[in-house]
């Protein structure tokens, strides 16, 4: 069998199917088969012996695509199809005659079998699989057999399982795509861990065996490897190399492409579709099937291209998200910039804040999201205090009542900056109860217990330590010890038992006390 490489495309399907027809084109009462292999010595044989058998009108095929030929003008009981030809095979060739008419019946000879073969002709809608070299008289009885199956059925029960097998297919590739759907809806990962999830979702349902995402450079119009995920461990036995002018043609065409080379050493079939943001190219899902014979077919390839979009669209979503997320946290770090530069001790212990209580978080097995939603509400937590005057922010001396009450209106404040930002949903309510306590005595609204949510009441624990342990210009810091029985002493009045035994944990686990408190010109007021 000589090589040959054909390429074949979503768009290149052939239209031509005929209508359903009981009876041979050629008006006859004998069945009619087909009998396609590249080896004219075997086809002869088939072909004379099912002459012979005298029931039969046996025609001819050298290959996929001269077969294709021969359906589009005759209607055929039977196709008898070798797997390994040039151009296209016979698992490509079984594919496009259960897209024209999937009542015909074919049975699929290779003399290279496997069970990975087998199965996979079966599943593609073959009725037999017939191993080379194979006896004649064993051919004929199949083909018999089947042919006196078809004999059974009336016109009516023909053209009902037709449509049984059409509907079965499309709910099939419905399903298939819902999944794809679904399953992206609900991906809650990096967008590293994307490109791995989809390639691995990529090699399930469209059966492939090497699947990677190549991402374009437009500049240097080079395609770099970014995923790369195999169903087998081990190398293929026989690959190639990603073409490039198919990679380029599903750039410049935004669309998917298939190709399947066919040689001496076997067969590749090869399946990309473009990922797009913004309706630019800036990626490849890239799958091969590498198993003596079996190709994509136009159903894989719509499948795909369901997955690609799918995806592009995730990422895109993503995209737009995370940049409209980091430049609304950007805005707000200036709001809290602008309050740095008022105190200095606020600036410290923003950023110490956010340290402790992601250490306690994650001793607390928090989730990633609510680890990414603390280092937000941690850093913002004062940012209500840009509305509270430089005399009472920045005194010096003891706060009178008044003045105490004003401070204790930053939370609220927090929460209105945030308000208007539904990203930060979470996060403005966190910043709003950082001040609870857990017997209710805490402010703005009193909660107490669980019902202060979880990620204030480890900004409250880790708040109230690090301003015990700084030092102020109003009073002197306490040392590590002196912060830790005060914590411990405040368990169940101010704060969660829990949270505070979780706090405590960090400094044990990592064998360190606090941040270096900042230098401050030292008085000894004492402010509540």
């Amino acid at each position: 069998m000589g090589g040959a490489v054909g390429m074949t495309g979503m768009n290149d399907t052939e239209t031509a199917r005929s209508e359903f027809r009981v009876m041979p084109a050629n008006g006859s009462d004998k069945r009619t088969i087909l009998v396609v292999d590249d080896d004219p010595s075997i086809r002869n044989l088939i072909v004379e012996a099912l002459r012979h058998e005298g029931d039969y009108i046996a025609t001819e095929a050298s290959d996929g695509k001269e077969a294709l030929e021969a359906l589009r003008s005759n209607l055929y009981d039977l196709v008898i199809s070798d797997i390994q030809m040039p151009g296209m095979n016979g698992m490509d060739l079984l594919s496009r005659i259960r897209e024209i008419n999937p009542l015909i019946s074919v049975i699929m000879i290779t003399g290279y079998p496997t069970v990975g073969l087998s199965v996979s002709a079966m599943k593609t809608g073959a009725v037999d699989f017939i191993t080379k070299p194979f006896r004649i008289d064993e051919l004929l009885y199949k083909v018999n057999i089947y042919m006196r199956e078809k004999s059974l059925l009336s016109a009516d029960g023909l053209l009902h399982r037709v449509e049984q097998e059409k509907l079965r297919d499309k709910v099939r590739q419905i399903s298939t795509t819902g999944f794809i759907y679904d399953f992206i809806e609900r991906l809650g990962v990096s967008n590293d861990n994307v490109f791995r999830v989809i390639a691995d979702l990529a090699l399930k349902v469209s059966n492939g065996d090497h699947c990677a995402i190549l991402l374009y450079d437009r500049e240097s119009d080079e395609f770099l490897p970014k995923i790369t995920s195999n169903v087998d461990p081990f190398p293929p036995r026989h690959s190639v190399s990603w073409p490039r002018k198919l990679l380029r043609e599903v750039v410049s065409k935004k669309d998917g492409a298939l190709f399947n080379v066919s040689d001496l050493n076997g067969s590749t079939s090869i399946l990309c579709a473009p990922l797009m943001i913004r309706n630019n190219v800036f990626g490849i899902l890239g799958l091969w099937k590498d198993r003596n014979g079996i190709c994509f077919t136009d159903q894989d390839l719509h499948v795909i291209l369901s997955l690609a979009r799918r995806t592009s669209l995730n990422l895109e979503n993503k995209v737009l998200y995370e940049t409209l997320y980091t430049n609304i946290a950007e805005t707000f770090r200036a709001l809290v910039a602008s309050v740095q530069a008022r105190d200095q001790y606020t600036e410290r212990h923003s950023e110490s804040v956010m340290r402790f209580v992601i250490r306690t978080a994650e001793i607390m097995q928090c989730s990633p999201d609510d680890i990414e939603c603390l280092k937000i509400a941690a850093m913002l937590h004062d940012i209500g205090k840009i509305a509270i005057p430089d005399r009472i922010l920045l005194k010096p001396d003891e706060l009178t009542g008044e003045e105490y009450d004003i401070i204790k209106n930053h939370s609220m404040i927090g929460d209105d900056i945030l308000t208007p930002i539904a990203l930060f949903e979470k996060e403005r309510k966190i910043i709003r109860h950082h001040h609870e306590n857990w017997d209710g005595s805490g402010y703005p609204d009193g909660l107490a217990g669980e019902a202060i949510p979880l990620l204030s009441r480890l900004i409250a624990v880790a708040d109230a330590y690090d301003a015990m342990t700084t030092n102020r210009p109003y009073r002197l810091s306490m040392s590590h010890d002196e912060a830790v029985m005060e914590l411990h002493r405040n368990i169940g009045g101010q704060f969660d038992p829990q949270v505070v035994n979780a706090f405590i944990g960090t400094f044990r686990l990592s064998n360190t006390v606090a941040f270096p408190a900042l230098a401050f010109p030292l008085q000894k007021q004492q402010r509540d």
